[in-house]
């Protein structure tokens, strides 16, 4: 799960292998920004106006990657996140989300909402504007300078990432990701591919440098979590010029036996596919882990400078 971002799919971004028809002209930056980024709402609901134009990054069979463009389409992404975070784990729900049955929040308003859609259920004559049963998965993205407009990164309740944007200067650009699920019979190698295709083209799109969120354990005992904590610590921390440390008062010690004795098959075992997924493709871990009660997880922080993803796994998905 990843919840700056939860997700709950069935694979990491293990991304070689596919073959994607990918649209032949990209959009230009300053363009897409205009087009693609929500209205600034100050409450936590749908009252924003998404982009008009769909932004397409790709097609895979039936499954198609892109952009929300409708506000329709931004409450089934929230429903989809209710389902799955709310009623398939154990995430407990307010007043809101039980009587809308939608998994929503402030960042809804100004994020960017990426999504699949498919189109095999999407009737003949519709296909710009599908019904909201066919959205089954999504991610969030919020990018810095968005953030910056309004009030911050969701990321930074659990994770004291302002030294780390500090340190990286006006010419690093960070991305979020979050909120991320897929239906429960789309979670396949294809669909997480397509939702990491997606990322890429608009890492490429926005020319960000660095992507970063909060990724889970479903569980809330950071004890019964000390072999793969331990493993991710020893092998996967930031380094210091990328170095980021949960907030002192919510820090849960990685580290917590040495790395002599963290047994490699045990920690892999007991990671999640998501953050096993990540750690594949080069990503870092930060230092300490979050116990979040409300969604019943555990959270580390994962950090992609771009420039440093696998090259195996990210070749496929570079923008051409």
């Amino acid at each position: 799960m990843m919840r700056s971002g939860i997700e709950v799919l069935s694979e990491g971004p293990t991304w070689g292998g596919s073959t994607l028809d990918v649209p032949v002209g990209m959009p230009d930056v300053e363009q897409t920004r205009s087009e693609t980024s929500l209205l600034t709402q100050s409450q936590p609901d749908t009252n924003v106006t998404p982009a008009s134009t769909p932004v397409s990054f790709g097609r895979r069979g039936t499954l198609e990657v892109r952009l929300a463009s409708r506000k329709e389409e931004i409450e089934a992404a929230q429903a989809l996140r209710y389902h799955v975070f709310y009623e398939e784990m154990s995430a407990t729900p307010d007043a809101a989300a039980l009587a809308t049955k939608r998994d929503v929040d402030r960042f809804d308003a100004f994020c960017d909402h990426l999504l699949v859609i498919d189109h095999e259920l999407v009737p003949a004559g519709q296909e710009d504007n599908p019904p909201v049963e066919a959205v089954v998965g999504c991610y969030r993205l919020l990018r810095q300078e968005v953030a910056e407009q309004n009030g911050g990164f969701y990321t930074a309740g659990e994770f004291d990432i302002e030294p780390l944007l500090k340190r990286a200067g006006p010419d690093v650009r960070f991305l979020e990701l979050g909120r991320s699920c897929v239906l429960a019979p789309y979670r396949d190698k294809r669909t997480v591919e397509l939702l990491w295709h997606g990322i890429m083209h608009y890492v490429a799109l926005h020319k960000l440098d660095v992507m970063f969120g909060c990724a889970s354990f479903e569980n809330t005992d950071p004890a019964e979590l000390v072999v793969p904590l331990a493993y991710l610590y020893h092998h996967h921390l930031t380094p210091q010029n990328w170095y980021v440390r949960a907030h002192a008062a919510r820090h849960v010690p990685m580290n917590r036996i040495p790395k002599e004795e963290v047994e490699l098959r045990a920690a892999l075992r007991a990671m999640p596919p998501m953050i096993k997924g990540y750690i594949r493709a080069g990503c870092f871990i930060g230092d300490g882990a979050v116990v979040d009660e409300q969604f019943g997880t555990t959270d580390v922080l994962i950090l992609f400078p771009v420039s440093e993803i696998n090259e195996r796994y990210s070749s496929k998905f570079k923008k051409d």
